[in-house]
């Protein structure tokens, strides 16, 4: 990947072939927006949207002749997440303006691609009648608009975690290239303010309230609370000095506790938004 890099870096007809490349083949549309997000992050956001227009060609592509928004939805994410941090250095602020974005886009998806939503919606009803006719009977006739709900807020979440992952890729391209180690010390810090964690937790309740899908705004508001609380205990594992086993420990029970340790990383980064828990840890010195 280093290598990668540093062969998009050389000039803008190297970066505009892989962008182009990789977004016109399956799968590979991740690097391509990846690709984008270290030019907007490197060089600037003009010389990214520059970038950006290549593979737009091929994302558009996708999305009107393939029926899959996928692409498009993953490079608009990168753009929007690379320039706010860009303009910002603030990955709070970019965070949010994903949020956002993917709110917006749970909005549209039905509108702009029926048919798809109408596919996944009966090939899921279909599932559960006949694999989980328990929960279909729980569900009754309200189970169509469940799973209408669930599609739409996977779809649209998937989008917003791509983005914010490839977004973080490029970000430790960067690093590789011009600052090596800056990436780690710069996720090791990412703590929320008071203000942007309470309105992540506004997100979740109040779009639920007015009538927003909840899944969809549970994705939107519980991301960057999420991405947060791993700051935070990467933090405070490299802030103590312990082993990488700690962290391998820590995501096996997030694999296995998965929807119940969520909720308390969510707490906890909440709270550590108003306490700053790593500041109050002394770190690990010679003496330990």
């Amino acid at each position: 990947m280093r290598a990668l890099a540093q062969f998009v870096m050389r000039g803008p007809l190297q970066a505009g072939g892989v962008a182009v490349v990789t977004t016109a083949i399956p799968l590979l549309f991740w690097i391509g927006a990846a690709v984008i997000g270290l030019v907007i992050l490197r060089l600037g956001i003009s010389q990214g949207l520059n970038i950006g227009l290549w593979a737009l060609l091929p994302a558009l592509g996708w999305a009107w002749l393939g029926q899959d928004p996928t692409a498009l939805a993953v490079l608009l994410q990168v753009v929007l997440i690379a320039s706010v941090l860009r303009t910002s250095l603030s990955w709070e602020r970019a965070l949010l303006s994903g949020s956002f974005l993917a709110i917006a886009t749970g909005l549209v998806l039905p509108m702009v691609y029926p048919g798809l939503i109408d596919s996944l919606v009966q090939t899921g009803v279909q599932f559960y009648e006949q694999y989980n006719a328990e929960m279909a009977r729980n569900f009754g006739d309200n189970l169509e608009t469940v799973i209408r709900q669930t599609m739409n807020a996977s779809m649209a979440g998937t989008y917003l975690v791509t983005g914010v992952g490839m977004v973080m890729l490029a970000r430790s391209w960067q690093a590789g290239l011009y600052n090596p180690g800056g990436f780690r010390q710069e996720f090791h810090a990412l703590r929320l303010s008071p203000a942007f964690a309470v309105i992540c937790v506004a997100i979740m309740v109040g779009g639920s309230l007015i009538g927003l899908n909840p899944m969809l705004v549970g994705w939107s508001g519980g991301l960057p609370l999420l991405l947060a609380a791993l700051a935070l205990v990467h933090g405070v594992v490299g802030r103590k000095g312990l082993s990488g086993q700690w962290l391998v420990a820590f995501y096996l029970a997030l694999v296995f506790l998965g929807p119940s340790l969520m909720i308390v990383l969510l707490v906890l980064a909440f709270v550590d938004s108003w306490l700053d828990i790593r500041g109050r840890i002394k770190p690990a010195g010679p003496a330990e």
